[in-house]
Parts: C-alpha cells; structure tokens; sequence
C-alpha cells in the first residue's frame, strides 16, 4: 500500500469511504455522512491547521485514509490531537490501518505534537482498540452510553498515546 498527504482530488473519495461508516456501523457518531465538498474544507483546514491528512491506495485505488484534528478548540491544547483512521470495509483486516496509523503518529511526532487520544466508539468488535493498544495506546476511560445511534446507546473508549 502507497501513503501519502491526501489531496484535494481524494476528497470525494475519502466521502465515499466515510460514509459507508455513517450510514451502516455506529464507530462514528455523525448521522448524515459529509459530502466530497464538505471533506475538501476539512483537507482544506486540516492544511492550514499543520495537521497530517493522510491516505492509502493500492493499485491506483484510495482504500483508506488517517487524520489528526484538534483534541479541544482552546490554545492550552495545541499540542494534543485526536487521530481518526477509516478502511474501505472490503481491504480491512491485513494490516492496512495499522500502516496508516503508525505513518500518522511519525507525522504527529514530526509535526511537535505531544499527545494523541483514540476516542473509539465500542461497535461490538474491538479491533480499534486492540490496533491503538497494539502501537502503545494506553486506555484512559469509558464513557458509558454518550452516543445515541441506530437505536442503541453507545460507549466510547479513551486511549492516549505519549509521543
């Protein structure tokens, strides 16, 4: 797998991927998935913010794609981030995200950060969890029931890792 700084040009592909992710499993907790406009604005300010957008294509093909966002809005936090990563469902499970993931942490630690957080929502499955601990995450807490999403009350995860 090939990963590099995403593009605007990913962006509705990036839509595509996230959206199955909205509509069908609970790991998100947006209910109306983003339109590819709407994820050129994020790569857009994910650049002007310094913080890594990145993907992963095999064979020509985005088939995955990792992102840090800011952890809080305050300045007191700037230093900490929280990383998303999300798979086309049909290329999970061989490792893809952990490559990723361990591409994004080398561009947080590069980039000055000092902190991430995993906020993963507990879907029933627990590869997220065991893919964070696996690269050092330690857990942190669990927030009970803080998420309402296709009829059942959801729990979230907190891991942190240190850079």
């Amino acid at each position: 797998m090939e990963i590099r700084p995403a593009k605007n040009a990913d962006a509705v592909r990036i839509a595509e991927i996230y959206g199955y992710y909205v509509a069908e499993t609970v790991v998100t907790f947006d209910l109306e998935a983003p339109s590819g406009r709407e994820w050129e604005d994020r790569l857009r300010a994910a650049e002007e913010t310094g913080y890594p957008v990145l993907v992963g294509c095999e064979d020509g093909r985005l088939i995955g794609y990792a992102l840090l966002t800011a952890w809080k809005p305050r300045p007191a936090y700037r230093f900490t981030a929280e990383d998303s990563i999300y798979l086309d469902p049909a290329f999970s499970g061989a490792g893809r995200g952990r490559a990723l993931l361990e591409r994004l942490l080398d561009e947080a630690a590069r980039s000055g950060l000092r902190q991430i957080i995993g906020v993963i929502a507990d879907a029933g499955f627990g590869a997220s969890v065991a893919l964070h601990r696996a690269l050092g995450f330690l857990p942190i807490g669990r927030m009970r029931q803080v998420g309402y999403k296709h009829g059942r009350w959801v729990d979230v995860d907190l891991l942190q890792l240190s850079l």
